[in-house]
């Protein structure tokens, strides 16, 4: 997590998915198991997940995906889950590496092989 001047109130369940890297479709999952974690919604209906909501995500996945507790199990240790109190932390997406640029030469390289082989190929057809 990095600091910054400017902190974030709500997270897109995109931007979720991607901080505690786990799938959407996951985490709409675990709403429907887990009562503590709602997300509230915008006006166009999508989630909008606050860093107390984010906090008990990680919780969730550390019970079941690092101490392999099942569902029911969880719930169960959740029922008295008190988030610690907002460290003024700003969390951060996970580095995602940059796309590949594609340079213009090499476009227009690859497009030149493609003439080539396609006038190739309409000669041997006459």
């Amino acid at each position: 997590m990095r600091p910054t001047g400017i902190r974030k109130l709500y997270y897109s369940i995109s931007e979720v998915s991607k901080i505690a890297g786990l799938e959407q479709y996951v985490l709409r999952y675990w709403e429907t198991e887990f009562a503590q974690l709602k997300p509230a919604k915008n006006r166009a209906g999508n989630r909008i997940y606050t860093n107390k909501d984010i906090k008990l995500i990680f919780e969730i996945r550390r019970l079941l995906r690092d101490e392999k507790y099942t569902i029911e199990g969880a719930k169960k240790l959740l029922e008295h889950y008190q988030p610690e109190p907002e460290g003024g932390e700003q969390l951060s997406l996970i580095d995602v590496p940059p796309k590949k640029k594609v340079q213009d030469n090499e476009v227009k390289t690859e497009l030149i092989e493609v003439r080539d082989f396609l006038v190739e190929f309409m000669e041997r057809l006459k």
